[in-house]
């Protein structure tokens, strides 16, 4: 075989390889969209409320808990799990090579804790909040070896593209659940079930769904094997070794706080945006659902939009104006009419447009920044900034709303995440950073 049908047969492989890789955001990201974002943070607030005391509060393990804090609550748990779980699959990842039963691991424990909250009724709120922190802790410690694979399918002039496509066909495997959703939703009537019911089967949907095309990218990815074979009940001890290896790459460690920060913000908002709307302003389910579908619509196009703006004004620059954006959005949020669903259909295509391609030029801007062969090290620690870091946001938001009683106070207190990050952000020189790292500097960044 000639040298131009090596590159080429190379070529081909590395393009099916990424096909593949975008499929997992594909399976995953309508458990985030369904799940955490529209049904089960209502869902599970009024699963909470039925098992009440008169004051307002349930009472699990002994501590009262404002009812409609508790699912807050357990997206802070679920982060916590994560950042234990996270370590250890990281090490184990790069050590090892073999990422890919890790990620089925991960992705099959998180499929069947979604699924199985078809059976969260009546008062089973301690239920409903142990299976949602088992499927998020999941999803976030998969993302760790699913990020992990994106240095080694694209070379680093394509990653900012390939990242945005991931995205990309994560907003749209949402959009099209949740066209699904809405239709069971609305017109649960017509299909002989009720309210509730129909709820359910959107929760367990999610989690069929995300087990079933998860099989795609199993196929598709290769592991590359390392000589290397550590434990990975060392992975605490290696966890340690990789933030002191990032003390010697401080620009790197600068950019991951700015992430931990701003990122915080971000995800608070998607998870308690649902929330916010069903229990400040009095919107409905359906309106909700709409507005979260025009959330992922317009984010496959915000994503695959500010991957272009990327290539022109570089990853650095479009994450900054993104985050202005972000800051105004939700400041104008706080001063949402309640009752008005098209002041807040205006605000979800505010976040729509900046949302994917906020999180997608984070992550390809960070692979910039690993040292070659420590990939899924570094982006455990990425992945602790990402989900597994967020736990500030939904802890502040749930102790605001539980000392105040008022949503409109939890959600102008993120604000904050967003100055901060922008602030921490716009000091990182990128390019020197990415020098420092090993690795080429594209000519765009």
């Amino acid at each position: 075989m000639s040298t131009t049908d090596t590159v080429r047969t190379a070529t081909t492989d590395l393009r099916r390889e990424q096909r593949g890789w975008y499929f997992y955001d594909w399976a995953c990201s309508v458990y985030s969209t369904s799940v955490l974002t529209v049904f089960l943070g209502p869902y599970l607030t009024s699963v909470a409320k039925s098992a009440a005391d008169a004051d307002g509060f349930v009472h699990p393990l002994g501590i009262p808990v404002r009812a409609g804090s508790f699912f807050a609550y357990c997206v802070s748990a679920s982060v916590i799990v994560s950042i234990v779980v996270m370590p250890l699959v990281g090490t184990a990842a790069d050590r090892t090579g073999r990422k890919k039963p890790l990620l089925a691991a991960c992705a099959y424990l998180g499929a069947t804790a979604t699924t199985g909250l078809f059976f969260l009724s009546g008062d089973r709120y301690l239920l409903g909040g142990l299976l949602l922190i088992v499927a998020n802790s999941s999803v976030a410690v998969s993302m760790v070896v699913y990020n992990s694979y994106l240095p080694q399918i694209a070379p680093p002039e394509e990653r900012d593209r390939v990242s945005s496509r991931g995205w990309a066909f994560g907003y749209a495997a949402g959009s099209s659940m949740l066209i699904v959703n809405l239709v069971l939703f609305t017109a649960h009537d017509s299909f002989g079930v009720s309210e509730s019911v129909a709820v359910r089967i959107c929760l367990a949907s999610a989690g069929l769904w995300w087990g079933a095309f998860t099989l795609v990218p199993l196929k598709r990815l290769h592991d590359r094997r390392t000589a290397s074979a550590a434990p990975a009940a060392h992975g605490w001890r290696q966890l340690a070794t990789t933030v002191r290896d990032m003390r010697g790459k401080p620009l790197t460690l600068s950019f991951l706080l700015a992430y931990l920060i701003y990122n915080d913000g971000i995800q608070t908002v998607i998870s308690q945006a649902s929330v916010y709307g069903s229990e400040e302003l009095g919107l409905s389910q359906s309106t909700l659902i709409t507005a979260v579908l025009m959330v992922q619509v317009l984010a496959v196009a915000g994503a695959l939009g500010m991957g272009r703006l990327a290539r022109t004004y570089g990853a650095k620059r479009t994450i900054l104006g993104s985050l202005v954006a972000w800051t105004v959005t939700l400041a104008a949020g706080y001063f949402l009419p309640a009752g008005a669903p098209v002041w807040f259909f205006v605000l979800a295509a505010g976040i729509g447009l900046v949302l994917g391609g906020s999180q997608a030029l984070s992550r390809s801007l960070f692979s910039h920044l690993v040292p070659p062969g420590k990939e899924a090290e570094y982006f455990s620690a990425y992945e602790m900034s990402d989900r597994g870091m967020s736990w500030l946001g939904p802890l502040l938001f749930g102790i605001t709303y539980q000392l105040t009683g008022s949503y409109r106070d939890a959600i102008i207190s993120l604000v904050a995440f967003f100055v901060i990050g922008f602030a921490l952000l716009a000091r990182v020189p990128v390019r020197r950073a990415i020098h420092d790292a090993g690795n080429p500097v594209p000519e765009r960044i």
